[in-house]
């Protein structure tokens, strides 16, 4: 298989830029998701992030939902629903419904991080003495027994259902930046999201340790990898340099602790901050679409990556779908 017949697929925060209220941030998601759909992106999926003036999305559940409604054949999920902050069948429970609703077309992206601040996580899981971060293994098994993939002989599915008669199951991906849940992932025989985008670093090494790790199970057979990629295409190098202005700064916030709204491109540039965020390293594929398209045959070839997931952020719609577009062009979907 070539490296340009690995199907993309879109993850998208709902960020909110800079004059943009809720409302229109989420739109801009529903937009995306009808774009990425007639495209031929394979799936969209939404984050869970919490307390956060910049991100809309805090209920992944909720936002499927209303995507998957607006939508007829792209795969809609989490990417991903923070596991230690919530109860597994509660999560089971809303995702059993899902699949329900739009049967075929639902993944659960399963992540261990909070999503948020640590003392938004407190707030979130009831208490300083949630033990939910320890137990993620445990939860995570239970979780993924009430929705049909029992690994065990016994555990919460001898008591509980997630939802009467289920004549099919969402897919369950387990998310990460580490080794840890690389490992975790190949030993489950689950699918792995690694989250390059993170510009974090260790991709190679989480790639490997999972490929390495892996072993056949009753969800699947062979190691599916998807590798996340922060992309951003225009007509010309100039303008997309100029349109990735606001995500590099927006960069440098995650990184230094102070967080910046997305702003339009000529304030980013003029931003007093800029020149080092634009001289950060990063992993960040900015371009024309064939240098990026370059770039991601290359992240595929150094992870054996079964699927690339784009994160796309400026701060006009019209500039991320025109990426989009370009893309796909690129690539050959469709």
């Amino acid at each position: 298989m070539s490296e340009l017949s690995v199907p993309l697929s879109v993850l998208d925060l709902a960020l909110v830029a800079d004059g943009q209220t809720t409302a229109e941030a989420l739109a801009d998601t529903v937009a995306v998701a009808r774009a990425a759909e007639a495209l031929g992106y394979r799936r969209i999926w939404v984050a869970e992030h919490h307390n956060m003036d910049t991100v809309a999305s805090t209920s992944p559940s909720v936002l499927i939902a209303h995507l998957a409604s607006v939508t007829s054949t792209i795969r809609v999920g989490s990417g991903g629903v923070m596991l230690p902050n919530h109860a597994p069948l509660v999560v089971a429970e809303q995702f059993a419904l899902l699949e329900a609703l739009h049967p075929g077309r639902i993944d659960l992206g399963i992540g261990r991080a909070p999503g948020t601040d640590r003392a938004t996580a407190v707030v979130l899981r009831r208490g300083p003495g949630n033990r939910d971060d320890e137990e993620f293994p445990q939860n995570l098994i239970d979780l993924m027994g009430l929705l049909g993939d029992r690994r065990r002989d016994r555990g919460l599915w001898d008591h509980f259902r997630a939802t009467p008669e289920a004549t099919s199951h969402p897919d369950v991906f387990l998310l990460g930046s580490s080794g840890f849940s690389a490992q975790l992932a190949g030993m489950l025989g689950l699918p792995f999201a690694f989250a390059h985008h993170f510009d974090m670093g260790g991709t190679i090494e989480a790639a490997g340790i999972y490929h390495d790790h892996f072993e056949p199970s009753p969800a699947l057979a062979e190691p599916r990898l998807i590798v996340t990629a922060s992309v951003l295409i225009a007509d010309t190098d100039d303008e997309a340099e100029r349109l990735s202005a606001p995500n590099r700064l927006r960069r440098l916030g995650l990184r230094t602790g102070r967080l910046l709204p997305l702003l339009k491109p000529e304030d980013a540039l003029a931003h007093p901050s800029y020149p080092r965020a634009r001289d950060m390293d990063t992993a960040a594929l900015v371009g024309t679409a064939d240098e990026v398209c370059s770039g991601l045959v290359d992240l595929v070839e150094r992870t054996a990556a079964s699927e690339i997931m784009v994160f796309t952020s400026t701060h006009g719609l019209s500039d991320r779908l025109r990426s989009f577009e370009l893309l796909a062009k690129e690539w050959g979907l469709g």
